[in-house]
């Protein structure tokens, strides 16, 4: 079995590499040659959440454990821990661990930005933020790689925080300001990456020709946008089995305002079965659950940069 540890994942992959690998692993899906498992995740208390997340696809097969752990932050170390295991699909024997805090980040940031990629209009300026701890800089940092924004506008309950969003924008030559939800109406893209258990972005805030995508949303019981604004918008996700059930859409659809059946695979709009945006007045939203195979495929594209560096290390279990 071999390892890569934590600490050697930032010099193995970055966010050209995770995007190519999750926009693979969306067509994929939506082909029928991979499939996710269902999830299992669970509040711990105080915040805390832990689970796994797997699935098997043309050489793949593996599973990402970890989690939420909103203290850690006060401990100096990262608030998500997780590990990437991956099995030889034909013989079952594990054949590496991975570590996956990096490669969440930078996965998760990757799915947004293959949404906006497809869904986005093409000539949206303005991008909007809500939301900001550790995942936020990477999801501006994604986003910023698919289209030529002019400046960022972003929000959080606590302002003082957004100096770092402010900071990756300044290191991308961006204008950043923070702003009240209201003026959330001038982004033409608004990523959400919130942790939150009650909707904060609503009609009011979005304007006709937006592309949201909503990436906080991932356990039952969390929310970032209004319910009744989703009967409004076209819907795409990652695993339309989560997005009724852990995503964005669970609560629209537990009340009644959404009919499961218009939550459209965003892999079949990048495989040509679906169209993408179909007005510039349009709104779209893409409810980003988290996939295990979006974390198998980073993970294998690191494996195989490690063997090929001699990085990878060896162990007997």
């Amino acid at each position: 079995m071999l390892v890569v540890p934590e600490r050697l994942i930032a010099g193995l992959i970055g966010p050209d590499e995770a995007f190519d690998a999750v926009a693979e692993v969306f067509r994929q899906t939506a082909g029928g040659l991979a499939r996710n498992f269902p999830v299992v995740r669970e509040a711990l208390g105080g915040g805390r959440h832990y689970g796994f997340k797997s699935g098997t696809g043309p050489g793949a097969l593996g599973v990402k454990a970890g989690g939420y752990f909103p203290g850690n932050a006060a401990r100096g170390i990262t608030n998500h821990q997780s590990v990437v295991t991956l099995f030889d699909p034909e013989t079952g024997r594990p054949e590496a661990m991975i570590g996956g805090n990096l490669l969440t980040a930078l996965r998760t940031a990757a799915a947004a930005a293959v949404s906006i990629d497809a869904l986005a209009r093409p000539d949206a300026r303005v991008l909007g933020i809500l939301g900001a701890g550790h995942q936020a800089a990477f999801q501006l940092r994604a986003a910023a790689r698919v289209r030529s924004f002019k400046r960022v506008i972003g929000w959080n309950r606590t302002p003082a925080r957004l100096a770092g969003q402010a900071a990756v924008a300044a290191e991308l030559g961006l204008p950043f300001e923070a702003v009240p939800l209201e003026r959330m109406r001038e982004a033409e893209v608004i990523v959400t990456v919130t942790s939150s258990t009650r909707w904060t972005l609503g009609a009011d805030h979005v304007s006709p020709g937006t592309h949201l995508a909503c990436m906080g949303t991932d356990t039952l019981g969390k929310q970032e946008v209004a319910p009744a604004f989703l009967s409004r918008a076209r819907i795409f996700t990652d695993e339309p089995a989560q997005s009724v059930t852990l995503g964005e859409a669970q609560h629209a659809v537990a009340e009644g305002l959404l009919d499961p059946a218009r939550i459209m695979p965003l892999g079949a709009v990048l495989t040509g079965e679906v169209p993408g945006r179909e007005d510039p007045d349009q709104i779209t939203l893409y409810d980003g659950t988290g996939v295990g195979l979006q974390d198998l495929a980073v993970a294998a594209r690191v494996l195989a940069l490690a063997k090929a560096q001699g990085l990878a290390i060896p162990v007997e279990i």
